[in-house]
């Protein structure tokens, strides 16, 4: 019986408040759908980005070189901790693309012709594969294909060690190497300007010269291996061939920009949401302490029925846990609809070829605790003042508060300057030239 009056009048105060309280739960909504979309966004780019590396073998460690014959390859499998090697022609060639006039780089890859290769596989979106023992068809990334309204069955040329040479395009794919596809010396991704291109191993060594040697390999790490004696060692084997200097998955090109972009989503997941959080408290303790002082004469009047200060202070708690709560459903609903979007623009940027979005459970819980208790630690103070006071001194209006009178004398005629002193009112006597005025503030 005593919390349902209790609950009546929290009802009550709160429709009163209706329009601030509102307020305040929009701002605490904004920090915890911010909050949300980012945690939500990089919780789900990072889980896509995990399932595609592990479906399609991204590698560990990578070295280019200048030529190496292909048996170093099973010189580089004795090294402890490798688990598997693939090795592999790399080229940058200059393109030609019809309706374009600008030169075009392009990043020549080699495919095994007759088996799927043992690492960073390529993920076939339209077409086909290369068929074995051809020597002009390829395979183009599909994000380069799409600005040049490229298609299977199109076209291309391409200077390859000085000839020029026409390739059919077969088939669109995208690869874990270059989730972040970004062409020699660019700051941006440009796919106008650069495109990655996979061609038979056999066609491409024919045109550079390097039969039966490669000059690019990528390396799987067993697992709990350190990637750094791995280096140490490929680097010993490869300085003899032009290597300079082998590189793990954390400093390959595509996978730093894509970790560096989950450092900045964290980042706005810690800082942005606490801006609106203590916004939010703050309005929150302002409406609480106003709503007090009007109320004064109805705490004393509960206290002198006997309501305990716990119970008045769960009370006022309560109102602040309402308008809180009615925050964090508001910026659940809202971050999880923009951490979808969010995501999807992510997911097209850095060409990725499937997508999860699994906010975790972590996530809402997280937004919801620290809203809430800042919430509740910003309104302590209020709650505290408001449980303490005695019925009696509640029931009475709130004295005045005490200022300190200032008196303050003029000085010489005409010059100014003078003598103050502290007085019950403040009273100030100013003498300028030769009149003299009494001002009581």
């Amino acid at each position: 019986m005593v919390m349902q009056a209790l609950n009546k009048k929290l009802l009550r105060d709160l429709w009163k408040i209706r329009g601030q309280a509102f307020a305040i739960a929009l701002v605490v909504g904004s920090g915890v759908a911010v909050m949300v979309m980012s945690l939500s966004t990089l919780d789900s780019l990072k889980e896509t980005a995990s399932a595609y590396y592990d479906r399609y073998r991204f590698g560990h460690v990578f070295a280019g070189l200048e030529r190496a014959p292909k048996h170093v390859a099973q010189e580089i499998e004795q090294i402890p901790g490798v688990q598997t090697v693939q090795t592999r022609i790399s080229k940058l060639v200059t393109l030609s693309i019809q309706d374009f006039e600008e030169p075009v780089i392009g990043q020549m890859e080699s495919l095994p012709e007759r088996s799927e290769p043992l690492l960073n596989l390529v993920a076939l979106r339209k077409g086909r594969l290369l068929t074995p023992g051809s020597r002009d068809e390829v395979v183009i990334s599909e994000s380069f294909a799409e600005v040049h309204n490229l298609d299977v069955g199109d076209k291309i040329k391409a200077i390859l060690n000085g000839n020029q040479r026409e390739l059919t395009i077969v088939g669109l794919g995208l690869s874990p190497e270059f989730v972040y596809s970004i062409g020699p010396g660019a700051l941006m991704p440009d796919d106008k300007r650069y495109g990655v291109i996979w061609m038979g191993y056999e066609a491409l060594a024919a045109a550079f010269d390097l039969e039966e040697a490669f000059n690019f390999v990528s390396i799987a790490l067993l697992r709990n291996t350190n990637s750094k004696d791995v280096i140490d060692h490929l680097d010993v084997i490869l300085e003899r061939y032009g290597s300079i200097g082998a590189i793990s998955r954390d400093d390959q090109i595509s996978n730093w920009f894509l970790e560096n972009e989950f450092r900045q989503l964290k980042n706005m997941a810690e800082t942005l949401p606490v801006i609106f959080i203590l916004v939010a408290a703050f309005l929150t303790q302002m409406v609480l302490a106003r709503l007090i002082s009007i109320e004064r004469s109805e705490i004393g009047l509960l206290k002198a029925f006997g309501y305990s200060d716990a119970r008045v202070a769960i009370h006022y708690f309560m109102m602040v846990i309402t308008i809180t709560t009615i925050g964090i459903i508001l910026g659940w609903l809202i971050g999880s609809w923009l951490g979808q979007i969010n995501t999807v623009l992510y997911a097209d940027f850095f060409k990725f070829p499937f997508l999860f979005f699994k906010p975790s459970i972590s996530t809402y819980a997280i937004s919801g605790s620290i809203t809430l208790a800042a919430a509740l630690i910003g309104t302590s103070r209020a709650v505290y003042r408001a449980s303490s006071l005695p019925p009696a001194e509640a029931m009475r209006p709130p004295a005045p508060p005490v200022f300190a009178g200032i008196q303050w004398m003029g000085g010489a005629s005409g010059a100014g300057g003078g003598v103050c002193t502290t007085n019950a009112t403040r009273i100030c006597w100013h003498t300028a030239a030769s009149t003299t005025s009494t001002t009581s503030i």
